[in-house]
């Protein structure tokens, strides 16, 4: 009989690459992750692995026993799931993951509703960039997290994980206006050509997020896209601080709508026909426990309120 627990490991080793990655995601040391992998050949009775000095890869048969692995772990979870539908009471803990702009507009009024109809539920919410959100599911350090994708950032599916659309949001260019003009909100149906609005600026220094992130790589992108690589002089994830750098006069930024909660009298949004999409993920076969299912309700309600 192969064991759970193990499977587990297998497929993070698979995800991660190498075994110290795993032991660092799933709180073990790297020593036990390999003797529970050593157990696992055992128990499969064929080689899973194929050691290379300190570096480890997948054999055939362990590719195989992954692609089971995505399958039965769902299956578990779903079955907990509806366990978990007979109790009358929610309670235990709700761990969420999300990205700041989120947590300010979505998730602390969410928040508000969970605390509000389930008291006895422990709600734990974690900062991070929706790059990070998948892995954080997957090793179980989360249970529910939003996600995001651009146009010039789509996100592939992940078999261990399920999804749903929460929210979109028209993508500015954010520009220091003028002294000599009035400053402008232009609304997203007055958008013109965003490849020209742009390109006007590819000599323009320009502000992103931390490399790594969504948001820099959708910077990066979308100047690759009118043809030119943006001179990025200044790198932060908050877009307060991009919208106060802009109205600094210290370069162009392209800045969601939620991010956009307070822009200086100064700077002028241009809205682009590039579009940030959030979604909410979890765990595939946990989508009807009860617990999730009252955080997608609530999160559900709160993105509708804020539209």
């Amino acid at each position: 009989m192969l064991d759970v627990r193990r499977l587990r490991l297998l497929r993070e080793l698979a995800r991660r690459g190498t075994i110290a990655a795993v032991a660092e995601a799933l709180a073990y040391t790297p020593s036990a992750v390999s003797q529970q992998l050593t157990a696992l050949e055992r128990e499969a009775g064929v080689p899973l692995l194929e050691r290379t000095g300190r570096s480890v890869t997948l054999t055939p048969a362990a590719v195989r026993l992954v692609e089971h692995a995505e399958s039965i772990l769902a299956v578990l979870a779903q079955a907990s799931s509806e366990l978990a539908t007979a109790r009358t009471e929610l309670t235990g803990t709700l761990r969420i993951g999300a990205f700041p702009t989120a947590i300010r507009s979505i998730l602390s009024p969410a928040l508000v509703t969970l605390s509000r109809d389930h008291p006895h539920l422990e709600l734990l919410v974690t900062e991070l960039d929706p790059a990070g959100a998948p892995a954080a599911l997957r090793a179980e350090s989360l249970d529910i997290a939003l996600v995001q994708e651009y146009d010039y950032v789509p996100v592939g599916p992940d078999p261990g994980l399920d999804t749903e659309p929460l929210l979109e949001e028209t993508v500015y260019l954010a520009t220091m206006t003028p002294a000599s003009e009035p400053p402008t909100d232009l609304r997203p149906d007055t958008a013109t050509s965003g490849r020209e609005v742009v390109a006007a600026h590819a000599d323009s220094p320009w502000i992103a997020s931390t490399p790594g992130t969504l948001c820099h790589t959708m910077t990066v992108r979308a100047c690759l896209a009118t043809g030119f690589t943006p001179r990025i002089r200044h790198h932060a994830d908050d877009f307060s601080t991009v919208l106060a750098l802009v109205s600094a006069g210290q370069g162009v930024a392209l800045v969601p709508e939620l991010g956009a909660h307070t822009v200086p009298p100064n700077v002028t949004l241009t809205p682009l026909p590039t579009h940030r999409r959030t979604h909410l993920a979890y765990r595939r076969g946990t989508a009807r426990h009860p617990v999730i299912t009252a955080a997608r309700a609530a999160l559900h309600t709160a993105a509708t309120t804020l539209t």
